[in-house]
């Protein structure tokens, strides 16, 4: 077991996200809040020891959070709501996790850039 570098923050949407979602009229079955939370997505960032850090690593990544959840759900942004840190914390609830570790010893870490993912996919 290989202890990282990194702390996480896993986000669970709202009930507002989910109202933000059903009202995109796509003409699916509205989605529930159980729907949207079955999966949870982690965002690993910087070493966090304490409240203060925390709340640095939430007032420094809470646009690219937001934003990247969005997105999954809807490409046009403008479709989206406001990008303010209110509609964050309408939006998004996150639950910290000071350390992580690594359980797989047979692949290492690897890196890519969402953006080099996108322009691969196309």
């Amino acid at each position: 077991m290989k202890m990282l570098n990194r702390s996480a923050m896993t986000v669970k949407l709202t009930q507002a996200f989910v109202d933000w979602i059903n009202n995109l009229e796509d003409g699916s079955e509205p989605l529930t809040l159980a729907d949207v939370n079955e999966e949870a997505t982690v965002y690993l960032v910087p070493e966090i020891e304490d409240e203060d850090q925390l709340n640095d690593m939430v007032q420094e990544f809470w646009l690219n959070i937001l934003e990247n959840e969005l997105k999954s759900w809807e490409d046009n942004e403008a479709s989206w709501p406001e990008l303010t840190f209110e509609q964050f914390e309408q939006f998004i609830e996150l639950s910290p996790a000071v350390m992580v570790f690594d359980l797989d010893y047979e692949n290492s870490l690897k890196s890519a850039s969402i953006d080099d993912l996108e322009d691969s996919a196309q």
